[in-house]
């Protein structure tokens, strides 16, 4: 296998990425898109672009990804895609009939210089987008920025378009979920009315990207956040923005309607759920129910029985930047050593905030943003980890340097459950790690001579 042959010695590269460990903006745009409730995803550009976007989330999600394209040729990419978008408009209506597009961008366009607002304020006022109808928008140029940017920009022009401010204050919460399956998602929402607690959560790619089979065919699932329950955001009491990919939209929301915020890390592992149910709790008043510190202490119950197999583990993680500060935190508070954190995506919070969390327990830890994986790979044949945490594409360096993989994030294509179990809250966390752990027993029992081959561990 090639990847036998990375070298062991580390040279600075400036201009040149080797196995990246990223995808671009429209992927991103296009899922954040697909939690609006009877949307119908539109990629401005040619017709390559959405077919890779949408086949990468067909392998992930294991579902049929509906989006629509510009369709882009020689003479679009001469003279712009205005007539593309307007002709696309009249087609979508008259045959999929959506009651929200959304529009992202390529690097097609954004080359071009399409002026987007201003072909959907034409198409609006020559009819060609009829009465009742929404049109949202997102630059999203692949060659800036990762797919985490594209589900930030995607979820800021939400609030942008849709948000509205009555004046009239609801007793809700408005939480934004971060680039996270539809199983956290659902769980987030479980959660919440776990919590007793009034909420709209945005976007909402539950029973959407994982829908059940029931042998008819459905164009707009059942899922995803409403239009009228985005534009009533404004209105909410206040913001929960999970993970730094929110922040810009909950940025968006205060400035435009004034509703405050907080960022929080993604609600996995037993600190970041405490802060979550703290922050809850503190914006609404509300008490925690004994079902939920039920949870918890389960929580702390397989922590504690299990933590001699995690106890001082060197574990190597991989993946987007809020996930990999959630998960790092969480091996932490069990007691495993991450030594080698990396994502692909530009993310100065990630790096000040593994910084924090592993400065007293692992201080000569490799943190790295806008970093490859032929660098975590080197990094891994100069000091060799127990564990790997990854997307599918570690399998790769877990095959060839023989080192247990634990697959999490995003993508995930061979292998099943993903979209299904959660890592969000409480009982998410324990799916998590108990994922982690089977995973490191499946290694010792492959390992263990005969003599400690033990029938109970």
């Amino acid at each position: 296998m090639m990847l036998e042959l990375t070298p062991k010695e580390i040279i600075e590269r400036k201009a040149l990425r080797i196995n990246p460990a990223k995808t671009c903006q429209p992927i991103g745009a296009m899922y954040a898109a697909l939690g609006i409730h009877g949307c119908l995803p539109h990629s401005h550009g040619s017709q390559g672009c959405c077919a890779y976007h949408r086949s990468h989330l067909t392998r992930h999600y294991k579902e049929p990804i509906m989006a629509a394209t510009s369709s882009f040729t020689e003479g679009a990419a001469v003279f712009g895609g205005s007539a593309n978008l307007r002709q696309a408009f009249t087609t979508m209506y008259k045959l999929y009939n959506p009651d929200v597009i959304a529009v992202n961008t390529t690097c097609l366009s954004e080359t071009i210089g399409d002026d987007i607002p201003t072909i959907i304020r034409e198409a609006r006022e020559s009819g060609i987008i009829p009465e009742g109808k929404t049109v949202i928008h997102a630059n999203t140029p692949s060659y800036v920025g990762t797919h985490i940017t594209g589900w930030s920009n995607m979820t800021e022009a939400m609030v942008k378009y849709l948000s509205e401010k009555t004046g009239t204050t609801k007793n809700q919460l408005n939480v934004i979920p971060g680039y996270v399956e539809p199983s956290d998602v659902r769980h987030l929402k479980q959660f919440l009315q776990t919590l007793g607690v009034e909420s709209v959560v945005f976007p909402d790619t539950s029973d959407v990207v994982d829908t059940p089979q029931t042998g008819d065919f459905r164009m707009y699932p059942k899922g995803g956040t409403t239009v009228e329950a985005l534009r009533s955001t404004g209105d909410s009491l206040y913001t929960l923005a999970l993970g730094d990919a929110s922040k810009a939209a909950a940025v968006a929301l205060e400035n435009k309607c004034q509703v405050p915020y907080k960022v929080l890390d993604l609600p996995v592992g037993i600190a970041a759920c405490d802060r979550f149910v703290q922050a809850v709790i503190e914006t609404t008043g509300i008490e925690p129910p004994e079902s939920l510190m039920d949870e918890r202490g389960k929580l702390v119950d397989l922590m504690t029985d299990w933590q001699q197999y995690l106890y001082g583990k060197r574990v190597a993680l991989s993946g987007d930047p809020d996930q990999m500060v959630a998960v790092t935190e969480f091996l932490v508070s069990c007691g495993a050593k991450p030594v080698y954190v990396i994502t692909g995506t530009v993310s100065p919070y990630f790096v000040t905030r593994c910084k924090e969390i592993l400065k007293d327990w692992v201080p000569d830890a490799v943190i790295r943003d806008n970093a490859d994986l032929f660098y975590l790979h080197q990094l891994i044949k100069n000091k060799p980890v127990d564990l790997l945490i990854s997307n599918v594409y570690g399998k790769y360096i877990a095959r060839a340097e023989d080192i247990p993989l634990v697959r999490y994030g995003w993508p995930i294509l061979d292998r099943v459950g993903h979209s299904l179990f959660p890592s969000f809250g409480y009982r998410g966390s324990m799916h998590l790690l108990c994922n982690i752990i089977n995973t490191i027993l499946e290694r010792k029992d492959r390992d263990d001579p005969d003599e400690v081959f033990e029938l109970v561990l």
